[in-house]
């Protein structure tokens, strides 16, 4: 298994295993990541790129073990090279250790690290489609509809796999001393696939739609910090924001922020027109999407020719596609199952950590609910030990009730973390004059073990007096039927790289998916004043009490957080770090990977 850290101006980090001893591990140092064991099966099938390499003959003489062992050894520093799981130094100091000569191993490092190589149809099967999709950037929701649009649009900024942000189509920008005026310059030369060039005009047009009070975008507690928005010249568009706001060029890499032609209305997104790196040639909404390679893509790449997005609810489904060799990559492989994945020759699985995690919202507006005890009760009522155990199966780590992971910038590890506690879900239901409570907990197949989940959660809550009656919805239009809509329901969220991005588009009273529909207005005050903080320290201080408070008072349960894992076929090429701030490196797998 390949674990990629994740680094940089977010913050992020992967969570290692704790349990995985034939598992990549963690050097927290800045050198990256380093193996230290391999299974046993990879390793005896892990193509032997060493072994095939002149010098072997002097290998054998310094090497004081056995040759059987030797090459196995060789076997195994040739997969990981081959998988891109070493640094330079690394491999370099384990190939010398073998005996490998520094010229032999500099030569093998750079045959395995050549420029990936254009070619051939990728066929991804996805999940998170529904027959309501619309590759238009307001609507956009999960991960078929958001891999799609970025196969065919870009944004202004995109962040790279450590966490940095770098301009997209803006090729520079520059802010004002307090941070409330930033100025992006596009870059010069950009087309749409019409042939249209990228002008200040589209970009204003795009971001706009998700302004206003009536807007329904996932962006809108983004842009609710824009005053104005207007072109200086031909390639200049400048943000003037109500307030200060050291983070807006990382939150216009928001994938509902794509850009698309100015005046393109309703239906007219979902005929893809954008500067992104594939040209759209079919958009079936929850069923399917291709697209060939855009020839004037003005960043390097993408590699592939072609692409192919399957919408496939049905993780069994995935996986038997995966092995078959129908598809090259699934996302969210099961989770019980993903040893013998692994074992599975031609099959190899990456993960990464982040900031995802497992949520479920109650309503806040609605009884019981909208009583704090009630709240409390039920948070205290869940084992997030036992669901990590049982779901997660230790790929992530517990959630402690507010949504900035524990390796962000921002994390307050002081925050004692919630256990299960009977006793306190029953104090908390009688301060609420209730000695039993019954309610209806609404899930789907939307991640790896959520119907197992709310099982394994109603099996807690009995201790405390809670009966939770699971109701198992369709997953096609649970999105638009459930969540937010039914008063307690799973849910997901990928997370964000920054603490104010988080708390804007989830937890600010005036959010669109303020899926609690939470309202706490001296909450709502200190993120303002988070946002125009330029002192980190007080900063953190001011984040610290709004993790509190959204732990203590808020509406949502957040048991877990969960790495994002996928597995693929072993002919494709990956970077030797992949993004964790959403699934599929980013979800830009479609022009970071390559055929190997």
């Amino acid at each position: 298994m390949v674990v990629v850290a994740v680094v940089g101006m977010a913050g992020m980090g992967a969570a290692a295993r704790e349990d995985a001893p034939n598992r990549t591990r963690c050097d927290p140092s800045p050198r990256g990541w380093y193996p230290s064991a391999v299974d046993p099966a990879r390793r005896a099938r892990a193509p032997s790129l060493l072994a095939r390499a002149p010098g072997n003959t002097e290998e054998e003489r310094v090497m004081s073990r056995s040759e059987e062992n030797h090459r196995a050894a060789l076997r195994e520093l040739g997969g990981e090279l081959r998988s891109r799981n070493l640094n330079r130094r690394e491999f370099l100091g384990r190939a010398a250790a073998l005996g490998v000569t520094a010229a032999s191993a500099g030569a093998l490092w750079q045959t395995a690290h050549a420029a990936p190589k254009r070619g051939g149809h990728f066929i991804q099967a996805l999940r998170g489609g529904a027959t309501d999709n619309s590759l238009d950037g307001t609507t956009l929701l999960d991960t078929h509809a958001i891999n799609t649009s970025w196969q065919v649009r870009s944004n202004l900024t995109e962040i790279l796999p450590n966490g940095d942000v770098v301009g997209e189509l803006a090729e520079s920008w520059e802010a004002s001393a307090d941070a409330s005026q930033w100025r992006f310059k596009l870059r010069n030369g950009v087309e749409f696939h019409n042939g249209k060039s990228l002008s200040p005009q589209d970009v204003i047009w795009s971001i706009n739609l998700h302004r206003g009070e009536d807007s329904k975008s996932g962006a809108s507690g983004v842009v609710a910090a824009i005053a104005d928005l207007e072109a200086d010249g031909q390639d200049t568009v400048v943000f003037n924001l109500k307030e200060g706001n050291a983070d807006f060029p990382v939150m216009m890499a928001d994938y509902h922020l794509v850009v698309g032609i100015d005046g393109t209305t309703g239906p007219d997104w979902d005929q893809g027109i954008g500067t992104g790196p594939y040209i759209l040639e079919a958009w079936e909404p929850g069923v399917r999407s291709a697209s060939r390679r855009n020839p004037n893509y003005f960043k390097e790449g993408p590699w592939f020719d072609s692409i192919e997005s399957i919408n496939v609810p049905d993780q069994a489904a995935r996986g038997t596609a995966l092995r078959a060799g129908e598809v090259h990559v699934v996302e969210e492989p099961d989770l019980k199952t993903l040893h013998l994945m692994e074992k599975t020759p031609g099959i190899k699985v990456l993960e990464a950590g982040g900031t995802r995690q497992y949520t479920i919202p109650m309503r806040t507006d609605m009884a019981p609910f909208d009583n704090n005890d009630v709240r409390l009760a039920l948070k205290y009522a869940v084992d997030r030990e036992a669901l990590l155990k049982t779901v997660l199966r230790g790929h992530g780590y517990v959630g402690n009730d507010h949504p900035i992971g524990k390796s962000q910038r921002y994390f307050d590890a002081s925050i004692p973390q919630r256990e299960y506690d009977p006793d306190r879900a029953k104090f908390h239901l009688k301060k609420a004059g209730l000695d039993s409570l019954s309610v209806d907990l609404y899930t789907a197949d939307i991640y790896t073990g959520a119907n197992d989940a709310a099982v394994l959660y109603k099996e807690h809550a009995t201790g405390a007096g809670i009966d939770l009656n699971v109701v198992v919805a369709p997953t096609d239009g649970y999105w638009s039927d459930v969540w937010m809509n039914k008063a307690f329901s799973m849910c997901y969220w990928s997370g964000r790289p920054t603490s104010d991005w988080m708390f804007s588009i989830e937890y600010y009273s005036q959010a669109a998916w303020n899926d609690a529909f939470w309202k706490h207005e001296h909450f709502d005050k200190l993120l303002l004043e988070a946002r125009t903080e330029l002192d980190t320290t007080k900063r953190a201080a001011i984040y610290s009490e709004m993790q509190n408070i959204v732990r203590d008072e808020g509406g949502v349960l957040i048991p877990l957080f969960a790495n994002w894992v996928q597995a693929l076929s072993d002919k494709v090429g990956t970077p030797e770090q992949i993004a964790g701030n959403w699934t599929l490196d980013g979800n830009k797998n479609i022009e970071r990977w390559w055929f190997a």
